[in-house]
């Protein structure tokens, strides 16, 4: 007599039940948001390419040729690579330094790269032209009044570049901060460092390559806060990107809005370009 074992049938999975009304919530919610950012942008480039009531280009033809404006440009550019530059050299080091040895710091330093937001960007200039405007008078003829003049210089104003640093500390903590927290930064250099690399090329040969898309979405939102930055530059009297399309608009109002459209679309590129860089990582990784 054989014995009979019972088998066991798993039940089948409820079928998911597919909610039909969020499909079409999200097209409408996409539509929206797609109308309100598009036309605007529909309505300026409108603007600024009609000419006594014909289609024209000129107002974007026309850029590079316009009064002051390589010189503005190029400004900014050169104020937004050194805010780069010495935001990541200041920022990437710390950043790594705290999550190898130092984490019960890393509250202290988010906090204090969050102070920029917390403070008016209005605050600051006022605070900043006051020392500027102070110093001088007490220390004139000193090499700290000197320094001050320099810092000054109308060509190349490394104030607005300290300034403009301190600004993007919250931007790129964030974006450093999401990239250290995702990967095991320990192991990688612990593992160079048994190797016998020294710490300038562990920071260098492991750390950069594996934070690349966050080093360049921090370069990126740096870049685009410098280019679109008006007020502080305008308060301390330097003319950059931003004051230039302001100025242009008194005189020439269409061609500062196929300036202002054509910077929109590089931004947008930098964005695309950094999207596609990451992909192309995370292929090769895979």
């Amino acid at each position: 007599m054989t014995a009979t074992i019972p088998t066991t049938v798993a039940p089948e999975s409820a079928p998911r039940v597919r909610r039909r009304g969020n499909g079409a919530w999200r097209v409408v919610v996409l539509a929206v948001l797609g109308l309100y950012f598009l036309i605007p942008i529909a309505a300026s480039v409108w603007y600024s390419s009609r000419s006594n009531g014909e289609l024209t280009a000129e107002f974007y033809t026309g850029i590079p040729s316009a009064p002051g404006f390589a010189e503005a440009f190029g400004r900014s550019l050169t104020l937004a690579v050194l805010t780069v530059v010495i935001s990541l050299l200041l920022m990437l080091p710390t950043m790594v330094l705290i999550d190898l040895r130092l984490p019960r710091l890393r509250s202290t330093v988010e906090i204090l790269t969050l102070l920029p937001l917390v403070l008016p960007p209005i605050a600051l200039v006022v605070g900043v032209r006051s020392v500027l405007a102070w110093a001088p008078d007490y220390f004139y003829g000193t090499p700290l009044a000197d320094a001050f003049f320099a810092l000054q210089e109308p060509s190349l104003p490394w104030i607005l570049v300290l300034v403009y640093v301190v600004l993007a500390l919250p931007f790129v903590y964030r974006a450093l901060d999401a990239g250290i927290r995702s990967v095991d930064l320990k192991t990688l250099t612990e593992a160079a460092r048994s190797l016998g690399a020294s710490w300038p090329r562990v920071l260098v040969g492991v750390v950069l390559p594996v934070l690349r898309t966050s080093v360049l979405n921090a370069a990126f939102l740096t870049l685009a806060l410098v280019l679109g930055e008006y007020t502080i530059a305008v308060i301390l009297g330097f003319q950059t990107f931003p004051t230039w399309i302001v100025e242009i608009a008194g005189s020439q109002p269409q061609l500062s809005v196929s300036v202002s459209v054509l910077s929109l679309v590089v931004t947008w590129g930098l964005l695309l370009l950094i999207s596609a860089l990451d992909r192309r990582r995370a292929g090769k990784d895979s």
